[in-house]
C-alpha cells in the first residue's frame, strides 16, 4: 500500500511539471510568458494575463509605431517638454533638432526618455496624440488588456500591459526588418542637425552576449515595475519571444536574465517542431442537390508546422455536410476544419468550394431534355 501511494505521488509531480514546466523554471518574476515566434502559441506562462506596469519594455511600441507612422527621414525638434524628461536621457536641449531615425537608436540602445518624448511629439503631434497610435496599434494586434499614456513607460496607473500582450506587440514587432537592424545594433552615432553635437549610444541589452541566437529585444525599469525584459532568441530553426515582469527588485538586476534564459532553454530542450495539418491533404467532395452537377470539390488551406512538446496530441475535425443546394460559388465556405491539441481549440481552417455550380432551371432542363432526345434520334 505505501509503495502505490509514493508511485500516485510520483505521477501527480510529474503531470504537473509536464503542464508548461512551472516547477521546473522556479521563476522570479511575477508574470512570465514564452511563445513560438513564428505561430503565436503559448508555451509557457505564469499570470501572463495580469495588467502590469511595464518600464521602458513600452518603447517597443514607441518604436514600431514610429516606423510605420513617421517618416524617419525627417526631423523631430526638442520641446521643453522632451528635454525635462528624467534619466536616463540623451541630454537634449530645447530647439535641437534631430533626425527621427536617430532617435530610434537612441530610444531602444540606450533607452533614453527625453527621446522618446521627441519622437512621439514629431509623429503624434504631441504625446497624447503618439499615445492613442499606440492604443489602437496594440488594439489591433490583439493586445486588448493595455493601455499607454507616455512613449517611455515612466510610472502612470493607467499605464499598462500584460506579459501576453507584450509578447504580442514584440512578436509585431519583430515582423519589422527595421526593427530588428536597430535593436542588434551595437553601437550608433550621430549629430544633432544644427550645431553638429556629436553623440554615440551603446546597445545596452546584456542578454545579446549571453545566449546563442539572442535577438533583442528590450528592457525596462521604475519603481513601479521592477526589472522587465522582453527577449527574443533564433537558434536551431526555432524562433522564441520571452516577456518576464517583476523580475527583481534593486540590487537583484541580474534576475530578469536568469528568467529569461530559463524560458528559452525551456524551449529549446522541449519544444521540437511537428507538422500536425496540411491542407493541400484535405480533398473531398461534396453531393449537390437541384445542381447543373452533382457533386463539389472542396479544398482548405493553411499548413500547420509547430512547436510542440512531445507529449502533447493533437485531434483534427472536419466538419462539413454530406450535402448542400445549389448554386455554389467559388470558394463558397460550407465547413470548417478544427486543430485542437490536448483538447483545446488552436486554430480552424474553413472548408471551401472549389467549384461553381448553378441551380437547375428551366434553361437547362430544357436544354438537357433536347440534347438526350437529340442523342437518341441520332442514334437511330
Amino acid at each position: 500500500m505505501f509503495k502505490k501511494i509514493i508511485l500516485l505521488l510520483i505521477i501527480i509531480v510529474l503531470s504537473v511539471e509536464s503542464v508548461y514546466g512551472e516547477e521546473q523554471l522556479q521563476l522570479n518574476a511575477k508574470s512570465a510568458i514564452l511563445i513560438d515566434e513564428l505561430t503565436g502559441r503559448v508555451l509557457y506562462e505564469k499570470n501572463s494575463r495580469e495588467k502590469m506596469a511595464n518600464a521602458s519594455t513600452t518603447k517597443i511600441m514607441t518604436c514600431i509605431v514610429a516606423l510605420e507612422y513617421g517618416d524617419i527621414e525627417s526631423v523631430a525638434e526638442v520641446s521643453g517638454y522632451a528635454a525635462s524628461m528624467p534619466d536616463v536621457q540623451l541630454g537634449m536641449r530645447q530647439g535641437e533638432k534631430y533626425y527621427i531615425k536617430d532617435l530610434l537608436y537612441s530610444l531602444m540602445l540606450q533607452s533614453h526618455n527625453d527621446s522618446a518624448v521627441a519622437i512621439a511629439e514629431a509623429v503624434g503631434g504631441d504625446v497624447e496624440g503618439f499615445a492613442k497610435l499606440m492604443n489602437e496599434k496594440a488594439k489591433s494586434i490583439g493586445a486588448n488588456d493595455t493601455n499607454f499614456v507616455t512613449p517611455n513607460g515612466l510610472d502612470n496607473e493607467n499605464h499598462f500591459t500584460t506579459a501576453y500582450d507584450l509578447a504580442l506587440i514584440s512578436r509585431y514587432a519583430m515582423k519589422n526588418k527595421k526593427f530588428v537592424e536597430i535593436i542588434n545594433t551595437p553601437e550608433y552615432s550621430f549629430s544633432e542637425i544644427n550645431t553638429g553635437k556629436n553623440f554615440s549610444v551603446n546597445n545596452k541589452n546584456a542578454f545579446l552576449y549571453q545566449m546563442s541566437g539572442a535577438v533583442g529585444i528590450k528592457t525596462g525599469f521604475t519603481g513601479n515595475a521592477g526589472y522587465c525584459f522582453a527577449g527574443a532568441v533564433h537558434e536551431k530553426n526555432k524562433k522564441f519571444i520571452s516577456v518576464v515582469l517583476a523580475s527583481g527588485w534593486p540590487p537583484h538586476k541580474e534576475y530578469k536574465w536568469a528568467d529569461t534564459k530559463k524560458l528559452m532553454n525551456y524551449g529549446m530542450e522541449n519544444y521540437e517542431y511537428r507538422m500536425i495539418y496540411r491542407g493541400s491533404d484535405f480533398k473531398e467532395y461534396i453531393e449537390v442537390k437541384n445542381g447543373v452537377r452533382n457533386q463539389a470539390e472542396l479544398y482548405a488551406e493553411g499548413v500547420e508546422n509547430i512547436l510542440m512538446r512531445g507529449n502533447e496530441k493533437t485531434k483534427i475535425l472536419y466538419n462539413y455536410p454530406k450535402e448542400t443546394e445549389a448554386p455554389i460559388h467559388k470558394n463558397q465556405t460550407l465547413g470548417n476544419i478544427e486543430i485542437y491539441i490536448d483538447g483545446e481549440i488552436y486554430k480552424s481552417y474553413y472548408i471551401k468550394s472549389r467549384s461553381e455550380i448553378e441551380k437547375r432551371n428551366f434553361k437547362w432542363e430544357f436544354i438537357t431534355v433536347f440534347r438526350t432526345f437529340l442523342l437518341d434520334f441520332l442514334q437511330e
